[in-house]
C-alpha cells in the first residue's frame, strides 16, 4: 500500500493510525469476543487517531519546512505574502521541498565556485599589476639614480637615460589609463552612447593615425574585396575606435616587414555585421589563444616587454564589445598570421 521511503504525511497518519487502531480493535475482541464492538472501536479510533496524528505531523513538519524556506530565501516576508503562502498557496509536500533544498544546494554549490573563481583571478590580477607597475618604476628609479651619480654631466649618456626614464613614466601613465578604462567598463560608469556610422570609414581614419607605425615595417592595408561599400553600425563610435587602434597597434607591432593588413566587413542575419582584421605577421600558438583577452596575459612575455604595450589592450577591446552586447574573437596559426573580429548591430 505504501512505499516506506516515500510517505506523505497525511499516509504516514493513516498508517500510524491502521496500526494503533487495529491493536485496540484487536484488544476489544480479546477481552469481550464481540465483533461488531470491535468494529465500532477500531473504526472509531482509526478516525480519532488519524486525525490526531495528521495534525501533530502537520504542525511540526510545515513548521520545520518554513523555517527552511526561510533559511534558503533569506528575506522576511510581510504579513500579506505569509497568509497567501499559508492558506492559498498549496501546501508542497516532502519530495517538494526534497527538490527545492537540492536545488538550492546547486545554485549555491555554483555560486561558491564562481567566487572562488573570482578570488583566483582577482589574486592573479593584482600579482600581475603590482609586476607590470613595478616594471616601469624601478626603471626609472634607476635611471635617476644614474642621473644624480653624475650622468647629467655625459653629453651621450645623460640625455639617453633622461629618455629612457621618460618612456618608462610614459609606459605607466598608459598602464594606469587602461586599468581606469577596464574599471569604468565593469563598473559602467563609463556609459554606452550609441550611433549610426560607417564603419570603414572609422576603420580608414584608424589607419591613417597609426600610418607612422607601419611605415617602420612598410605594411600595406586595404579593405579585402566585396568589403569596400559603405557598412552602417549601430555602436559608440568613440569606444569601437578604440577597439580598431588596439587591433592594428597589435597588427603593426607583431606584423612581419613588408607584410599586409587585411580589413573585411560582412553583413549577417539578424542585423549583425561582423568585421574581421587580420594580419600576416608572426601569428601565436594555439595553446595561447583561449586566454588572449585576459588582462596582462602575453603570449611571450620577453619579447612583448621589447615592443611595449602593457598587456591590457585586447582585454579593454573585450569589455568594450561585449559592453555592446556583442562577441569578439581570434584566429591565428604561427608564422600564419592571425585575425581579430567582433560583431556589431547594424541599426538600433
Amino acid at each position: 500500500m505504501f512505499k516506506q521511503k516515500n510517505l506523505s504525511p497525511k499516509q504516514l497518519a493513516a498508517l500510524t493510525a491502521l496500526l494503533l487502531s487495529s491493536l485496540i480493535a484487536l484488544s476489544i475482541f480479546m477481552l469481550f469476543s464481540n465483533a461488531k464492538l470491535c468494529i465500532t472501536y477500531f473504526v472509531v479510533s482509526f478516525i480519532i487517531i488519524y486525525l490526531l496524528m495528521d495534525q501533530m505531523l502537520e504542525f511540526f513538519i510545515y513548521r520545520k519546512i518554513k523555517l527552511i524556506y526561510k533559511l534558503i530565501s533569506q528575506t522576511k516576508a510581510t504579513k500579506r505574502v505569509e497568509a497567501y503562502q499559508k492558506y492559498i498557496l498549496p501546501k508542497k509536500g516532502i519530495d517538494d521541498v526534497r527538490e527545492d533544498v537540492e536545488e538550492w544546494a546547486t545554485q549555491k554549490f555554483k555560486e561558491i565556485q564562481v567566487l572562488q573563481s573570482n578570488e583566483a583571478f582577482r589574486k592573479e590580477f593584482l600579482q600581475n599589476l603590482s609586476h607590470e607597475i613595478k616594471t616601469p618604476i624601478f626603471a626609472v628609479q634607476g635611471y635617476l639614480e644614474l642621473l644624480g651619480d653624475g650622468a647629467m654631466e655625459d653629453p651621450i649618456a645623460g640625455p639617453k637615460f633622461i629618455k629612457q626614464a621618460q618612456a618608462n613614466v610614459q609606459r605607466l601613465v598608459q598602464l594606469v589609463n587602461d586599468v581606469d578604462s577596464i574599471t569604468n567598463l565593469e563598473i559602467n560608469k563609463d556609459p554606452i552612447l550609441k550611433q549610426s556610422f560607417v564603419i570603414q570609414d572609422l576603420i580608414s581614419e584608424a589607419v591613417n593615425n597609426l600610418s607612422v607605425k607601419w611605415i617602420k615595417k612598410n605594411i600595406q592595408f586595404q579593405f579585402k574585396k566585396g568589403s569596400e561599400s559603405p557598412t552602417y553600425v549601430f555602436a559608440d563610435k568613440n569606444k569601437i575606435y578604440q577597439v580598431i587602434v588596439n587591433i592594428l597597434s597589435n597588427a603593426a607591432k607583431y606584423g612581419k616587414i613588408d607584410g599586409q593588413v587585411l580589413a573585411s566587413v560582412y553583413n549577417m542575419e539578424d542585423d549583425r555585421v561582423l568585421i574581421e582584421i587580420g594580419d600576416d605577421g608572426i601569428g601565436i600558438d594555439e595553446e595561447h589563444l583561449p586566454r588572449l583577452f585576459e588582462r596582462f596575459y602575453r603570449t611571450d612575455d620577453a619579447r612583448a616587454r621589447e615592443i611595449g604595450g602593457t598587456g591590457l589592450g585586447l582585454a579593454i577591446c573585450k569589455h568594450i564589445i561585449e559592453a555592446h552586447g556583442e562577441t569578439i574573437h581570434v584566429r591565428s596559426k604561427v608564422n600564419v598570421g592571425t585575425t581579430l573580429g567582433f560583431t556589431l548591430a547594424s541599426k538600433a
